[in-house]
Parts: C-alpha cells; structure tokens; sequence
C-alpha cells in the first residue's frame, strides 16, 4: 500500500486570538474547505502546523477536530527524532485519528543509511502504523544524501511515501523517484511544484494557503504534461514566493487564511515571527492577482 498520488493538504493550527488555545472552529473550516476542492488528503501536525509548539492535549485536539470535520484520509506528523518520544507522540494521537490514518510521518533522525532504516523500522514495529518519511534538514537539522536516504527506504516495507524538502528538492526528488517505489511527494511551500512534477514526484504535500492552485497545477501536469501545467502554474507563482520568506512565512500564511475566510485569527507562536504591517498590504495586492484566493 502507498499514498494516492495527488495533493495532501498540510493543515495550519488556528489559534485562538491571544494565541493561548487551538481554535476548532476555524479548524474545521479549514478541512471543509479542502474536502470541498478535492484534496487527496490532509496532512496534520506538520510544521506548517507548529506541531512542535503545541501540547500533547493541543495535539489531540487538532486531530481529534480534524476527524470529526471531514471524512479525507490523514497523514499524522510526529515532531521528534528519538524512539522513545517519537512513541509518545504517536501513542497520544493514533487512538483519536484510528482508520483515518493513512500515514505517520516520521522525521529522518540520522547521515548514517543502517541507522536511518533501523530507526524507521523500530517506529513501525511499536507503532503498527505505516510511515511517511519527512527529509527536512532545517527542520530537523539532520541532512541526509539522497542516495542514502535511498537505501535506507529500501530496507524499511512500511515506509508508503516520502516527503523530500531538501533543498535543491528537484535533484532530490528526481533520485528518490527514480530510486523507490513509493510515490514522492514535494513540500517547501509549493516553490518547486513543477519541476518536482517533472522529474517524477507524485504531487504535493505543503501547505500554500491557496491549494487551488496546487490542485490545479498537478491536475495540468496529469492532463497536459509540463506545458500545460506552467501555463496554470505561473499565476500562483508571486504569491509562493512570496509567502515562503524566511521566518516570517507562518505569519504570512496565516494572514491569508484570515484574508480568505478560512481562520479566524493569524496569532503564531514564536520562533515564529509576526510579520510587519508593510507585507501585510502587500499580501493583499498578492492575492487580488491570484486566482481563486478571494
């Protein structure tokens, strides 16, 4: 079994407005809305989902609200690189996401292939659950070559998918795609979408806050190849690159999602920047030029 391919919707967490407690409402909105546009699936507690700055209760609670929203499978991210509190992470969310679940993504936690597939195996013995691999070295702070990423993924029969944000990801996701059999999903906020496409990635795993735009691009590139899908591509483009600035990217995103009617508030919780008031004006010229934002 693998990850349809396609484009898993990564959720943010909305906060309430002084950014102390999860806000459900604007949560669930969240799921409607891309059960509505014909997500693949949904992907929770990802770092677009600040899973690391929420409690374990907070964590139950966004999957516990993002079950009871929808009805789309779900990719259920855990935060840490050691076994034992990768376990506890899981072992407080499985329960409330049961057949929902289609995925847990773990983090790659070690350079060293053997290390990497032994890890991984271990997860999926303890946990019961089939993974998705998440290579985010800024993240994670632990890079990888690709062709040992490769060979660790081979070795580990539980593994249904690969999320590749290492940057250059097109390289990435070319060796991977050529290397495995499980489908290869790219992230980074949607920067490099196309050319992912090209080289043999599945679809998108990230967490743009107009995902029409990637269901339009990776329904282009299925219908019509390369060209058809730049020709989509090209009208999201400003408003990716725009959002995907360095430490004040959340808070763009966010924004968006309050511009859009999606969330209630954009509160973020540090390291996570507030953004200042002159990108706020201009991510509202972004999405009036963008299609299917307002």
């Amino acid at each position: 079994m693998t990850l349809d391919p396609g484009v898993w919707g990564v959720l943010a967490t909305p906060l309430t407005e002084d950014g102390s407690a999860v806000d459900t409402e604007s949560l669930a909105r969240q799921v409607r809305h891309y059960e509505s546009i014909g997500a693949t699936g949904l992907t929770v507690l990802g770092v677009f989902g600040e899973a690391a700055r929420l409690t374990p209760a907070e964590r139950r609670t966004v999957v516990d609200t993002v079950v009871a929203s929808g009805e789309l499978p779900l990719v259920v991210g855990v935060s840490a690189l050691g076994l034992e509190d990768v376990y506890a992470e899981a072992a407080n969310v499985l329960p409330v996401a049961g057949s929902r679940l289609a995925g847990l993504m773990v983090q790659v936690n070690s350079s060293d292939p053997e290390a990497l597939s032994k890890h991984l195996n271990a997860v999926a013995e303890r946990t019961e659950c089939p993974l998705v691999v998440q290579d985010y070295p800024v993240i994670s702070g632990v890079p990888i070559a690709t062709a040992d990423l490769v060979t660790a993924v081979r070795a580990v029969s539980s593994v249904v998918a690969v999320k590749s944000e290492s940057s250059p990801s097109p390289p990435a996701v070319a060796e991977l795609a050529a290397g495995l059999d499980v489908p290869i999903f790219g992230g980074l906020g949607g920067t490099c979408l196309l050319d992912e496409l090209a080289v043999g990635a599945a679809g998108a795993m990230t967490g743009f806050s107009v995902p029409e735009g990637l269901l339009a691009c990776v329904g282009a590139f299925r219908d019509g190849g390369f060209e058809a899908a730049r020709a989509v591509w090209r009208d999201y483009l400003p408003l990716v690159n725009f959002e995907f600035q360095a430490g004040i990217a959340l808070g763009l995103r966010k924004r968006s999602l309050v511009l859009r009617g999606l969330i209630a508030y954009d509160a973020v919780r540090p390291p996570a920047a507030v953004p200042p008031e002159s990108m706020f004006r201009l991510l509202e010229e972004h999405l009036r030029r963008t299609p299917a934002a307002l």
